[in-house]
């Protein structure tokens, strides 16, 4: 039986290497941001993370978010209906796709697909000394493989997340149309009168961390894996659970922030 004493050095050890790690990423991501304001800049490297992220994710996300709206407008009915309050129901979906489906759905797609692929990409050049190879040529990888794509990230992820609601108010508009008995009209008007510039925003800003984060925890994972082939795969697998959770975590810190 483990006495006290042992289940409390575990516990310390467990949150002294939590610290460890949350202080390296920290100034892991500090280094690349850093980058961004240096020169030189690879504007190549910025260019192929953005089309990869932005361009070849936009199937995934679009379809996502269309099936999405369809089974928001769906659900809404059949609980609003028990109300008779079915005329709320563009309202329900613009403002949930805009504030926080939008940017969540977009975010978790674009984590399994990019975040993968950064951590498979960057940590197979480190476990085959390609990094190394990076420094030799008086390259800094930081500013060659990191700061590019964070960047990149960055400013992908809020495109993305206006195709999505676009997208979404469409799955909402198409089944209130078609199922639902709606006039086309009214369900534009209702949807235009009710959205707000600041739940446009609000998903946006959300849009915009969620890049960050997404390719930062994906650099992260590949930039400090070790151990063959397999410690690839298990850099990708942490690079998509802990990207998962982060937008989860910090979509309740922008809310609030919003919020309050």
């Amino acid at each position: 039986m483990l006495n006290p004493l042992s289940l409390l050095a575990l516990i310390g050890r467990a949150v002294l290497a939590a610290c460890r790690q949350i202080g390296a990423l920290t100034l892991f991501a500090l280094e690349a941001l850093s980058h961004l304001v240096r020169a030189p800049f690879y504007p190549r490297m910025f260019a192929r993370a953005f089309v990869e992220i932005a361009y070849f994710s936009l199937p995934v996300v679009a379809l996502t978010a269309v099936f999405t709206g369809m089974v928001l407008a769906l659900q809404s009915y059949s609980g609003f209906s028990r109300f008779g309050a079915e005329s709320a129901i563009a309202n329900v979906v613009v403002l949930s796709i805009t504030r926080e489906l939008g940017p969540v759905l977009a975010g978790l797609m674009v984590a399994g697909r990019i975040g993968a692929a950064f951590a498979a990409e960057i940590g197979t050049m480190r476990v085959t000394d390609q990094i190394d190879a990076l420094t030799t040529l008086s390259t800094n990888p930081m500013k060659y493989l990191v700061a590019p794509r964070l960047l990149a990230g960055t400013l992908a992820m809020p495109l993305l997340v206006v195709v999505a609601d676009v997208l979404g108010v469409m799955g909402g508009w198409i089944i209130g149309t078609t199922q639902l008995g709606f006039s086309s009209a009214s369900y534009l008007t209702n949807t235009v009168n009710f959205v707000q510039f600041e739940d446009v925003f609000s998903g946006l800003v959300k849009a915009a961390v969620f890049g960050f984060v997404i390719t930062l925890m994906g650099c992260w994972s590949g930039y400090t894996s070790r151990g063959g082939a397999q410690g690839v795969g298990a850099a990708t697998t942490t690079a998509v659970v802990s990207s998962s959770i982060l937008i989860l975590a910090l979509d309740y810190v922008v809310t609030a922030m919003f919020f309050g």
